[in-house]
């Protein structure tokens, strides 16, 4: 395409913004999902819906330990099932037999919701449900609107009686019963129910504010766009896309080829409606989104969650870890001491900011006035940006002293959309040499591992933007 028509893409791409919720969203960046159910005390990852309530029995639950030990690594959120495709209610319903109600735990008196919404307000931490729309119990399941009006009744209760709901999960597995029983999603209807209720919950996978990222492996793409066709929503909740059975191999799948880019200009050309969708890595820190105790030495290892949450929060997308508790209703301590060793490695390796020890100029793309070169140095939403169809900045940050330096973040100013196409980061050292890191997205946020000792200047050299260029945030590290 010529300059003309780039400028005209471009101008209807940067139009897409997020909205508030969406905002409040991504800067939460890492959260925390609790799976949670008779799955835990039958071994399954699914149940069929037949399991008997008595057979819940947490004795010793404790949802303080629970939300304690996800914020010991980092997390500002937690997600409870409260309702998986078993379709056994973590909280006394009125719609059901099936609940907690009904189990011995508490002695019939516990509400499971109850405990981990208080004790999240307790930390401080955001709380959010999972109600799967899949119900293997409800023997109105497959009715249409007789079912759609006791979901809708069991979102009402959650989303009343537990305070502020940050997240509304909503999965898309579909499946049949034995006798065949099919239920069509009226999606329009909970959507409805969720915006009139808690209007500052994102709907999450297939809702209009999140994304799923395509798999459940922590596998993410090299450049991840927020701004996304609007067939990007449909995805999961097309019934004959869906998940309808446990598997493997589906849990452990890859971003399939024809899915790497989502919105390049190349993709995004000729497609008429576009959304601001950002993404969410969900993956459990156990082979199952379940307990089970012999999954007990199959915790990830800690390398392998730095990388998970280096190349999710860092590569534009919120990463959302699932905790299992046991059966006794307690995080086991492998997953436990595995999620403080997360947390420690976030805070040292984030915990010294030194960019305002450097001198910042900029040699390319001289900043609009009242958007100077400056205002990335705050952690505030004022921004750094270029004249319109200036899409190239060259940013120095210059020490009078050699720093050793672990990590780079840089933050785009998403309110003014996603903007950044490519660019390079160079690190120049004390004894001259120079190495160059370069990259593609950068969105909410991109982190890049520099880890370079004796630094004496480091440039941030965008090479493409859609428009022009922002930086809202550039944080530099020193090695911990």
């Amino acid at each position: 395409m010529n300059d003309k028509e780039k400028a005209a893409l471009d101008a209807r791409l940067t139009a897409v913004r997020p909205t508030e919720r969406q905002i409040r969203y991504e800067d939460m960046e890492f959260t925390g999902f609790i799976h949670f159910t008779v799955n835990t005390f039958t071994g399954k990852e699914w149940g069929d819906g037949t399991e008997k309530e008595e057979i819940f029995c947490p004795e010793k639950l404790d949802a303080l330990q629970w939300v304690k030990t996800l914020k010991s690594a980092g997390m500002k959120g937690v997600i409870l099932t409260c309702k998986h495709h078993d379709g056994f209610c973590l909280w006394p319903s009125k719609y059901t037999k099936h609940t907690v109600a009904s189990s011995k735990f508490r002695n019939g008196r516990g509400d499971v919701v109850r405990e981990v919404s208080d004790a999240c307000r307790a930390e401080e931490m955001a709380f959010g449900v999972y109600l799967s729309p899949w119900d293997r119990n409800n023997e109105f399941y497959g009715q249409g609107k007789a079912y759609d009006d006791i979901y809708v009744g069991q979102l009402t209760e959650l989303l009343t009686g537990y305070g502020d709901i940050f997240c509304v999960w909503l999965d898309g597995a579909c499946g049949e019963g034995p006798n065949g029983k099919k239920q069509v999603y009226d999606w329009d209807r909970y959507f409805g129910t969720i915006r009139k209720l808690q209007p500052g919950a994102v709907i999450n996978v297939c809702g209009p504010d999140v994304r799923w990222c395509g798999n459940e492996a922590g596998d993410t793409r090299e450049a991840e766009w927020s701004v996304v066709p609007a067939r990007c929503a449909d995805t999961e909740r097309i019934k004959e896309n869906s998940q309808k059975a446990d598997d493997e191999s589906f849990r452990q799948r890859k971003i399939s080829a024809g899915d790497r880019d989502l919105g390049s200009r190349e993709i995004l050309e000729n497609e008429k409606d576009l959304i601001w969708y950002p993404a969410e890595v969900d993956v459990s820190v156990r082979p199952g989104w379940f307990y089970h105790e012999e999954e007990d030495t199959k915790v990830r290892s800690l390398e392998n969650l730095k990388d998970l949450y280096l190349r999710s929060v860092g590569g534009n997308a919120n990463l959302l870890l699932n905790v299992p508790p046991d059966k006794n209703g307690l995080i086991a301590k492998g997953d436990v001491k595995r999620l403080r060793e997360l947390g420690d490695f976030i805070h040292k390796a984030f915990g010294e900011n030194i960019t305002d020890r450097a001198e910042i100029t900029v040699s390319e793309g001289n900043a609009v006035k009242g958007f100077a070169v400056g205002n990335v140095l705050k952690d505030d939403d004022t921004f750094f940006r270029t004249a319109e169809g200036c899409v190239k900045a060259t940013v120095d940050l210059s020490f009078p002293e050699p720093q050793n330096v672990g990590y780079l973040v840089l933050q785009e100013q998403i309110r003014e959309s996603q903007r950044i196409e490519r660019g390079t980061v160079m690190v120049f050292t004390e004894d001259g040499s120079v190495r160059e890191h370069p990259f593609r997205t950068v969105g909410h946020k991109l982190i890049s591992k520099l880890d370079t000792d004796k630094v004496k200047k480091i440039r941030i050299s965008v090479e493409d933007a859609r428009g022009y260029v922002t930086l809202k945030f550039v944080g530099i590290y020193r090695k911990a």
